[in-house]
């Protein structure tokens, strides 16, 4: 584990990729690490897809069913949440181990959110009876622990984080929302407890201490993508989400689809637009991904009322869709060697659309 986050670190410095993360080496599954950390919650490893405590309108749980796994691990709070150790600080220190000092505010760590493991369970199923009497007081107990993780990754000297927020893209999908009436859950409630969830874990952080939030729309290999991630646009929730959220950063995955919901993106709100696909090994043409931002630009623009350029030199930055295995079932680019030449590609469509700040780099 740790030779392996020393290599993807040095490989980084080597290529001058930035931000400089983990690769989540140090992790078996991208959103662990937070909720079996915390004192009060049990972590239960094999729990059944299907007529247990899973809400059933899941696209990622559906699809894994469909592949034939019959379980999958969940987090339930039995008793009041409280932190009482830092989750996530021996993977930060592992990464400052590798990254000259200077360069350690050019680190980034990622966190699961806040609502992965609500958003996961049936209604009332997220913690025992005896623990809380709702989801108000479960999520306030539990906002305090990711306001202390967060705080203690500060003072060790992070100063970036991105929150991964996959399920977001859930409110847009038919079967979520059918699964929500079946539970009498109102669907317009529960996005609006997780927006003020959210925003609740930013209060009162430091000024220099950058987070973001990164919405997914699905990523596995396109001929199995229908059964792991909605294709719906962001449209449904762009004017709550995108506007309501109060991250410096929204990270959204826009390779292909509507961009129209992007006009609700608030000025002073920056977006790195996720454009080089994870899912498979073909390399894009620069020009093309190039055409795509810049269409980007233009949804942005007429939404904030600003100059495209302008947009484009104080809110834009582009980035792959998201993690190259997310899904552990999957190996959509076959190979580091494409891994690391998707993220150079990435490097190739920034030069081109700011040369002036790559020549810098």
């Amino acid at each position: 584990m740790h030779e392996s986050v020393r290599h993807v670190a040095k490989q980084q410095l080597a290529l001058s990729i930035h931000p400089i993360t983990t690769g989540e080496f140090d992790r078996r599954f991208f959103l662990g690490g937070f909720f079996e950390n915390l004192d009060g919650i049990e972590t239960h490893h094999a729990v059944p897809i299907e007529g247990g405590p899973f809400r059933s309108g899941l696209f990622h749980l559906n699809g894994i069913a469909k592949l034939g796994h019959k379980n999958w691990p969940t987090w339930v709070a039995t008793r009041k949440i409280k932190h009482v150790r830092p989750c996530f600080l021996d993977s930060w220190e592992m990464l400052k181990a590798t990254v000259p000092p200077p360069q350690w505010k050019e680190c980034k760590l990622t966190l699961p959110s806040v609502t992965t493991q609500h958003i996961h369970m049936k209604r009332g199923k997220a913690y025992l009876p005896g623990a809380y009497s709702s989801d108000k007081e479960y999520f306030t107990d539990l906002i305090v622990a990711y306001r202390k993780e967060l705080q203690t990754l500060y003072d060790a000297g992070l100063r970036s984080v991105q929150v991964d927020d996959p399920l977001f893209t859930c409110f847009v999908d038919q079967n979520f929302q059918s699964s929500l009436q079946t539970e009498r859950v109102d669907l317009d409630e529960l996005l609006s407890l997780y927006i003020w969830a959210h925003n609740e874990c930013l209060k009162d952080l430091p000024k220099d201490f950058h987070v973001g939030i990164h919405i997914c729309r699905g990523n596995a290999p396109k001929n199995v993508l229908d059964e792991f991630g909605p294709h719906s646009s962001f449209e449904p929730i762009a004017q709550r989400v995108f506007g309501g959220l109060n991250y410096h950063t929204l990270y959204l995955q826009v390779d292909e689809g509507d961009l129209e919901p992007l006009r609700f993106v608030p000025r002073g709100t920056n977006v790195v637009l996720g454009v080089v696909d994870t899912k498979t090994p073909e390399l894009e043409q620069v020009d093309a991904v190039e055409a795509r931002v810049r269409e980007a630009a233009e949804v942005i623009a007429r939404g904030q009322q600003r100059a495209v350029e302008e947009v484009l030199e104080d809110s834009i930055a582009v980035s792959p869709t998201c993690g190259f295995c997310s899904v552990i079932f999957f190996n959509g680019v076959e190979g580091e060697r494409r891994m690391w030449e998707k993220l150079c590609l990435v490097q190739d469509v920034a030069r081109h659309i700011w040369p002036e700040i790559a020549s810098k780099v």
